[in-house]
């Protein structure tokens, strides 16, 4: 008689556009597992401070706001939804001057701090798929699979195309390419939590290979660990 699977936690690391996400959410569904979307936790608190007119570079001061925060994710017909002091941000978190603020909003410690205790606490009792940049190496550094997604800048870059143009912005692949340098260099640099690759995290280039492709090789590797 097969074994039931674990209630275990899969942690998926990766630069901007790896394709993290989709992967992550996917991989989920699959497994019945749930969804942590660490990046829009660090968008919500973005644009809550650009709303509110806080300076992004004043760590002590998003962190206070972030304090008084209440964050929700929550799944509504397949698809997870922001919720911000209960208020659906799903789409505003979307945007170019949110993702531009994320960068330096998620580099302050303390604020970085907090948000981790929220999603530790989330993935407690297992269970939970987990993506961002120091999911493998902070969040969840005992997670049972660890994976760290890579791909080249040109791949990446038309995938951020895609996603502006699905909310309404045009953009350009030479722009997308100079400004994911960009943020590569500020989360592989940063003090706090840098974007590494832990040296027990299974490596998978996604440049050239499908969804379906990549999402089935992190089932594949989740089975057998939680079926072990």
């Amino acid at each position: 008689m097969k074994k039931p699977m674990r209630r275990i936690v899969i942690a998926i690391d990766g630069p901007a556009a790896s394709g993290k996400s989709t992967t992550a959410r996917e991989v989920a569904r699959r497994l019945g597992l749930v969804y942590l979307d660490t990046g829009a936790m660090y968008r919500a608190v973005t644009f809550k401070a650009l709303r509110e007119g806080i300076d992004l570079k004043d760590g002590d001061g998003v962190a206070e706001m972030t304090r008084r925060t209440h964050l929700e994710l929550q799944w509504v017909n397949n698809e997870q939804h922001v919720l911000l002091d209960g208020e659906d941000v799903s789409l505003a978190i979307r945007t170019p001057e949110v993702t531009a603020g994320t960068t330096p909003v998620s580099g302050h410690p303390q604020v970085r701090e907090i948000l981790v205790g929220w999603l530790r606490r989330m993935g407690a009792t297992g269970g939970v798929v987990a993506e961002g940049r120091d999911t493998t190496s902070v969040v969840f550094p005992d997670a049972d699979v660890k994976i760290f997604l890579s791909a080249d800048i040109e791949a990446r870059a038309g995938r951020r195309m895609k996603d502006l143009e699905s909310v309404g912005v045009a953009t350009s692949p030479n722009e997308q390419s100079e400004l994911l340098s960009r943020r590569d260099h500020a989360d592989s640099s940063r003090q706090a939590s840098p974007l590494v690759k832990v040296p027990d995290a299974i490596e998978i280039n996604t440049s050239h290979i499908t969804i379906e492709q990549q999402v089935q090789r992190v089932v594949d590797l989740a089975r057998e660990v939680a079926e072990a």
